[in-house]
């Protein structure tokens, strides 16, 4: 990654994963799942999670949105999309609300947990089987 994408990952208060991010970590994820199985994930983390509030689920678009309550506040969109029977791909975006235009890298730590938390949960297909 160079290094204007590296600060600009710091000097800003907004984070996305996409297919071909120069960010590993911030590349779409491939689940071995459906995309109704995929977003009862989501939606169950961020219930048991009390640092989380959901505001809306759209299980006909694979969209949920929630924010962080406690501790910096956020804003996240989770999109789910089934490209092919039982493989499901899953983008996070987050913005940071805070009174300055940065972050220090607050939203792409957020995605990281969000995955990682899905990754748990649900079988990933490495990007050689894709």
């Amino acid at each position: 990654m160079a290094f204007r994408q590296n600060l600009g990952k710091f000097f800003s208060n907004h984070a996305e994963t996409n297919e071909n991010h120069p960010d590993a970590s911030l590349q779409t994820r491939y689940y071995k799942t459906t995309k109704d199985k995929a977003l009862n994930v989501l939606e169950a983390f961020f219930n048991k999670n009390e640092s989380f509030r959901i505001n809306a689920i759209s299980k006909e678009r694979g969209e949920i949105s929630a924010s962080i309550v406690k501790g910096r506040k956020a804003f996240i969109v989770g999109t789910v999309i089934m490209v092919r029977p039982h493989q499901t791909a899953i983008d996070f975006s987050v913005t940071t609300e805070s009174a300055f235009p940065f972050d220090l890298g607050y939203s792409t730590k957020v995605i990281q947990q969000l995955y990682n938390q899905a990754d748990k949960e649900l079988p990933v297909i490495p990007k050689t089987n894709r």
